[in-house]
């Protein structure tokens, strides 16, 4: 089912109502920014990258570690090294999304990011050591750039795809066919706006924090919002700016995001994350950022 109307918007269908699958993930894995750089094929489509900065590869790959024993803390979390071939392939879950068995394989726009998908020492993991069948969605048309683009409801079986050139209708219609998904709602992103995950994300289930500026259409952003009911927590555009909404729940007890996210919060936005049962797990990731996502961007989740 496509939804695509503000109306059918309103509220769930009954189809897409929870318990279509677990809400969190059962591990999670990283790829270490070793090599770590700005990519100029990413930064042409990318607004909160600025090549002008310079990086600190020791202190993104700390950051990095800090990053992976915060999140050991919740669940099991891997870490791929990385590759100085791929220097901004800091970003797995653009690249690498699972459903129970499976490992989808995305369909990149930009080159450099590509030539992460050949990376066989992820895919071995998974189909050697998991036993997971492999989907392949370069073989199909279209471009998705898997949980980068689309924000999942895993729980209902919802997919809420970020059209914008990273993404377009083929490749959201393939990755959704490919996971089963009961509902897939597409909407065009503002300009400006590269991926989904950057002003959105659907927490446990149970919760949705949303940029409504992130949206083309701000009105569709809100009506999402509103499906959640007391769930439905709207972000303003500071704290879009800052990544607060590329924030992933791992569990259903926590969130996590950037410092610089949490540190952007309001008062009422923090209260509301309480309210819905989530404390804030917040980690010093501000030379990653400089590559133009954040905290949700480098978590890629194992269902």
């Amino acid at each position: 089912m496509i939804t695509r109307d503000l109306k059918a918007l309103a509220t769930f269908p009954d189809a897409a109502r929870l318990g279509f699958g677990a809400a969190t993930a059962r591990a999670a894995f990283l790829v270490a920014p070793e090599g770590f750089s700005l990519a100029v094929q990413s930064a042409s489509d990318n607004a909160y990258m600025d090549l002008s900065l310079r990086v600190d590869v020791e202190r993104a790959l700390a950051q990095h570690r800090g990053l992976q024993r915060a999140l050991a803390r919740r669940l099991p979390t891997l870490c791929f090294p990385g590759d100085p071939a791929t220097p901004d392939a800091v970003f797995p879950n653009n690249v690498f999304a699972t459903a129970p068995g499976q490992l989808i394989i995305g369909h990149m726009r930009h080159p450099v990011r590509q030539v992460e998908a050949e990376r066989m020492d992820i895919r071995r993991f998974f189909r050697d050591v998991l036993g997971y069948a492999e989907i392949d969605l370069r073989q199909h048309p279209g471009v998705c750039e898997l949980t980068g683009s689309v924000v999942i409801d895993r729980g209902r079986g919802v997919a809420y795809g970020g059209l914008s050139e990273r993404c377009d209708e083929a490749g959201l219609s393939a990755f959704a066919q490919a996971l089963g998904w009961v509902e897939t709602v597409p909407y065009a992103l503002a300009a400006g706006e590269y991926h989904g995950n950057v002003v959105m994300s659907v927490l446990a289930s149970r919760a949705v924090v949303v940029a409504p500026d992130g949206f083309a259409d701000p009105a569709v952003g809100e009506a999402i919002a509103a499906r959640y009911g007391a769930g439905g927590i709207v972000l303003d555009p500071d704290e879009k700016a800052a990544f607060a909404a590329n924030c992933i729940a791992l569990t259903p007890d926590a969130v996590f995001m950037s410092e610089r996210a949490a540190d952007a919060l309001r008062p009422a936005t923090r209260a509301a994350l309480e309210r819905n049962g989530f404390a804030i797990d917040a980690v010093a990731l501000d030379e990653i950022e400089k590559a133009g996502g954040s905290l949700r961007c480098c978590v890629a989740e194992i269902f």
